[in-house]
């Protein structure tokens, strides 16, 4: 029996990066994963099986976030697909983990892009926390995937940056909000983590210059953040709650 044997989980973004190291961790440790995915179907399949080989349970649904009605376009395709899995009714937790880089200084983002990268990173998990809430068991965990951009200045991706800064606060107003239901609510900060988004970190000058950054002298994994998020969503983090959590390996602690 795993730590969250009996739970729901929904991971957003869970089909590729963090959010499929989240998602499977998840998995392993009992829960019953939703694995939401943005647009490609085949990605999120593969994580469901990865999750059903190691002998959890999970399945996938399929929504755009950042497009009107995302929200509940999400929760409809995660009350279908938790009734086919047999998973009942129900959340245990939310892991807001979806999201998308933008890059650029403040002269040289375009309205549209910033208009994008708000929707998908703070527009998005805040109505899906609105929505959700009716779902949301007492007692249950919001993890949200915020960013160490938020903690530094960081002027090539202003607009992303504040989307961070946005579910930082955002963070700590629901934990407020939602303490007396026993909801504990935190985020999770990385670093740069190799995944397929990053794949500047197979030059293996920019990996060296990366790793440098990082007090513990490497690239972080998706393994690193996942593990920091299972631990927020178990109850050996019951007492813990609107704090941002940096999972970074220490990068720019000098600076």
């Amino acid at each position: 029996m795993g730590t969250l044997a009996g739970k729901t989980a929904l991971v957003t973004g869970g089909s590729r990066g963090i959010g499929r190291g989240i998602a499977e961790r998840l998995g392993r440790d009992g829960a019953l994963v939703a694995v939401h995915y943005g647009s490609n179907a085949a990605a999120a399949a593969e994580v469901v099986t990865t999750i059903e080989r190691a002998g959890g349970r999970a399945f996938a649904i399929g929504a755009e976030l950042g497009a009107p009605g995302d929200a509940a376009a999400l929760w409809a395709a995660f009350d279908a697909g938790l009734a086919a899995a047999g998973g009942g009714t129900g959340l245990d937790i939310l892991v807001n983990n979806a999201g998308i880089g933008a890059p650029g200084r403040i002269h040289e983002v375009a309205e549209a892009d910033w208009d994008k990268v708000f929707a998908v990173n703070a527009k998005a998990p805040f109505f899906v926390v609105q929505q959700g809430l009716g779902r949301l068991r007492d007692g249950g965990r919001i993890v949200n995937v915020s960013s160490g951009v938020t903690r530094v200045a960081f002027p090539s991706a202003v607009s992303y940056a504040m989307t961070k800064g946005a579910l930082n606060t955002l963070t700590l107003t629901l934990a407020e909000e939602l303490g007396p239901r026993g909801i504990t609510v935190n985020a999770v900060l990385p670093g740069v983590v190799a995944t397929d988004i990053n794949p500047w970190l197979d030059d293996p000058a920019a990996r060296a210059r990366v790793a440098g950054y990082a007090a513990l002298g490497r690239v972080g994994e998706a393994s690193d953040v996942a593990d920091a998020v299972a631990f927020l969503a178990s109850d050996d983090a019951r007492w813990i709650t609107g704090q941002n959590l940096d999972a970074s390996g220490g990068s720019n602690l000098g600076v």
